[in-house]
């Protein structure tokens, strides 16, 4: 996540390098602050984490948990007995544990960076023996990172790693994606048949896809179509930096992680070319001044 810093696309951008992408976050911290650019230990955290919680809860009322007046007492649909989410880009897992687990049963998780998925890992396993409230956790409020993960313990709920970049990754066949190592799963674990390739409810994509050229970011917008379990319900959604345009589609190139913030009218561009149409979009509220404005956009 950058700070907001304009520049003229003028000529053609270069595209995103991924090996440089990679290897710039290679050089970050693998905690909350390294993932979230220095804004990893104020409210940004706890705040991007129910701004998106609602906006799902808003869009699929039926993952509410608890009784609530937007849970419909008898929907016409719902979702599967186990919903699945897809957490790509996903870092050291601070969307799966903030905003995932709280309301899917199942998430796997992608990331292509060694030192955060194995951070991400760690923390999942050490979700296993740690229960929620137990005297070896530390409150949620006060340090979100020590919080052991919702479901994990106790088996209710699931996460499974796999290393792959967006690029080699495909949502509707992980099994078989390109140079994709699955590194291990966490909670519940299936009876019989394995459920890695059995499509998704929500694929959930957050300060990642600017590591994709627009060619490949049309690419894997059409691959997690092709992944949702439900066409009708399912959902996409992208939850990304904005910058500023003038009436047309822009991009800023950023040469320290290699990537692209795109404008508004860039990822309606990249929607529409996948062949995906907007639900809804919001803009995410509360975030310090100084950086880009985010928004969330909910597509099938």
């Amino acid at each position: 996540m950058s700070v907001n810093s304009e520049a003229s696309s003028g000529s053609q951008l270069p595209d995103p390098d991924v090996e440089e992408g990679i290897k710039y976050w290679e050089s970050q911290p693998a905690n909350y602050d390294g993932v979230l650019g220095g804004f990893g230990n104020g409210s940004l955290p706890r705040v991007d984490a129910l701004g998106s919680r609602q906006f799902l809860m808003h869009l699929l009322p039926e993952l509410c948990t608890v009784p609530s007046a937007i849970r419909p007492l008898n929907p016409s649909r719902t979702l599967s007995a186990r919903p699945r989410a897809l957490d790509v880009g996903a870092g050291v897992g601070r969307v799966t544990a903030d905003v995932l687990l709280h309301l899917f049963a199942d998430v796997l998780l992608v990331e292509p960076v060694e030192s955060f998925i194995g951070e991400a890992l760690r923390r999942g396993r050490a979700s296993e023996s740690t229960a929620p409230g137990s005297a070896a956790s530390i409150a949620e409020d006060n340090n979100p990172e020590a919080a052991p993960w919702k479901g994990i313990q106790d088996k209710r709920k699931s996460v499974t790693f796999v290393q792959a970049t967006l690029q080699d990754f495909d949502p509707a066949r992980p099994s078989a994606s390109a140079h994709a190592k699955v590194l291990g799963r966490v909670g519940y674990v299936p009876d019989g048949e394995d459920d890695l390739d059995s499509g998704f409810d929500v694929v959930w994509c957050q300060w990642c896809l600017g590591a994709l050229n627009d060619a490949d970011l049309v690419a894997f917008f059409r691959r997690s179509k092709a992944a949702l379990r439900d066409p009708a319900r399912g959902l996409i959604v992208v939850k990304e930096n904005l910058c500023s345009e003038k009436g047309e589609p822009r991009a800023v190139f950023d040469e320290s992680d290699s990537s692209l913030t795109r404008s508004d009218l860039a990822w309606k561009k990249a929607f529409a070319d996948a062949g995906l149409r907007i639900i809804h979009e919001q803009v995410q509220q509360g975030f310090p001044e100084g950086l880009y404005p985010v928004k969330m956009y909910a597509l099938r």
